[in-house]
């Protein structure tokens, strides 16, 4: 499909007013494409040619509207750090429609477009730090395997944007089969707007559980959450093994189709820390990385609240009671296939709880040590293992790989083929955040090269890339435990 030919449709604007508002964008006076996503291009089932159509500059700041896109701000509230905020909504992005392609259909979504009518005291802006992060968080989550929202392009302007200081405004064109949050049904819970709601749940029914036609309103709200407790499940299991931490999970950040939202002060792990914080804002520790799956279980009751005028207490409850069986379940799936492990066992947990342990005492670096471990074969210890822990901890090393080693020979697995199998699912490429600043720190200078680089590596994460070696380095100590906040 060629990119004149692209046009929109509008299905969830079409569903009223009381889910927002129609507003034109706010378009840079001079925009610059920075990047546009090739692997995005094809999920619309856009000629891959149309990269270079110079049209993406206008199309990507708003200066120029998809064929039938009527641009419309989404109406949600939710809780923020545990309080109710009745205030929120798209107050910097507008939802351009959506687009169908291999039975699949995909929403547009312009971030820093400018003032809506829930920019509240904002200036309805994004800047090219922020945008930068965005853009590759969602290709770092989905070159793992964890479900996210991804982009698009990205669009940069000269004009002057005020944050901690003065940066460049940009603005990036987010991709999801849905932008739903949370909050979409808080919203219309606390307003007392139950037909609204009503039609909301049947509409993500429609899309995502075809299986509920014809159900009642409350057996469709029921298996809609039922659907979302599974996928928040699965998500923050893949979270919880990749290390990584998504810095500010307030409901209005969670998706009902279960994606990674809205990135703001997030971080992958460097050393491992279980009560890592990667927001400095969140003074209490509510987002630390080790208090993400009970964080989501807390957002769920949130979410089962709202729909308390559908759904019994005992329905709800039953729900919510799958939540930590689910987390446990997918977890260890996901731990037991970094670790080579292609058969469960009873002792499997503890031998990943031994590990972890290991690896926090000597403050071992999460991802390194698990790529190591992927070209382990039986030698004690390897030298790459070796170097992964601390003097201190070489002997619990060893102690762990004796246990280890009598799991694999129950496993009677060829060695060769677990490190092959291990390398596919332990990425030598994460979006660590000194990374991420250099990319950023190089795009402000008008480089752009090394945000296209670090794009393609973690759009391949596993794979070897042996002339980019220096971006799977360990990050130096300046680089670890960068603060971030909710601009970021």
């Amino acid at each position: 499909m060629k990119l004149s030919e692209v046009t929109l449709s509008h299905h969830y604007a079409d569903l009223g007013d009381a889910f927002g508002r129609q507003i034109a964008p706010s378009p840079f006076a001079h925009p610059q494409l920075i990047d546009i996503n090739p692997a995005v291009i094809q999920l619309l089932g856009i000629d891959s040619a149309e990269a270079s159509n110079p049209d993406w500059a206008k199309l990507g700041c708003g200066a120029k509207l998809f064929n039938g896109s009527r641009p419309f701000a989404m109406k949600y509230t939710g809780h923020q750090f545990g309080v109710y905020n009745p205030d929120l909504g798209d107050g910097r992005a507008l939802l351009l429609g959506e687009i169908e392609n291999a039975g699949r259909r995909w929403e547009l979504h312009l971030k820093g477009a400018g003032q809506t009518p829930y920019s509240r005291f904002g200036d309805g802006r994004a800047v090219l730090r922020s945008t930068i992060r965005e853009y590759l968080a969602g290709e770092a989550l989905n070159g793992l395997g964890i479900r996210s929202t991804r982009a698009l392009s990205i669009v940069g302007s000269d004009e002057p944007v005020t944050r901690e200081h003065i940066e460049r405004g940009a603005m990036l064109i987010r991709v999801a089969e849905s932008h739903v949050r949370f909050g979409h049904f808080e919203y219309l819970f606390y307003t007392k707007q139950l037909q609204a709601q009503q039609q909301l749940i049947g509409d993500i029914c429609r899309r995502f559980l075809p299986g509920t036609h014809g159900l009642s309103a409350g057996e469709q709200a029921e298996a809609m959450l039922r659907f979302t407790t599974q996928r928040s499940a699965e998500l923050v299991a893949g979270w919880q093994a990749e290390g990584f931490a998504h810095g500010v999970l307030n409901t209005d950040n969670m998706s009902i189709i279960g994606d990674t939202f809205d990135y703001g002060p997030y971080a992958f792990l460097d050393d491992y820390d279980p009560s890592f914080i990667c927001n400095h804002s969140d003074h209490t520790g509510r987002y630390a990385f080790e208090q993400q799956p009970g964080v989501v279980l807390w957002n769920l009751n949130a979410l089962a609240h709202a729909l308390s005028g559908f759904v019994s207490v005992e329905a709800l409850r039953d729900c919510l009671e799958q939540f930590q069986p689910q987390v446990s379940h997918a977890y260890a799936e996901r731990m037991r296939a970094k670790l080579g492990l292609a058969v469960e066992e009873e002792g499997d947990q503890a031998l990943c709880a031994e590990l972890l342990q290991l690896l926090q005492q000597s403050e071992a670096d999460y991802a390194r040590f698990f790529r190591a471990l992927a070209h382990y074969r039986g030698e004690r210890p390897a030298q790459a293992l070796r170097e992964c822990i601390a003097t201190a901890q070489q002997d619990a090393l060893e102690h762990w790989l004796e246990h280890y080693d009598r799991r694999l020979a129950r496993e009677h697995s060829d060695s060769r083929a677990r490190n092959r199998t291990m390398l596919a699912t332990n990425p030598k490429y994460i979006l660590r955040n000194y990374l991420a600043q250099r990319v950023i720190e190089a795009a402000e200078g008008g480089d752009y090269q090394p945000l296209r680089t670090l794009r393609q590596l973690l759009q391949t994460p596993f794979d070897e890339h042996p002339q980019h070696e220096t971006w799977a380095c360990a990050p130096p100590e300046s680089g670890k435990r960068i603060p971030l906040s909710c601009s970021s």
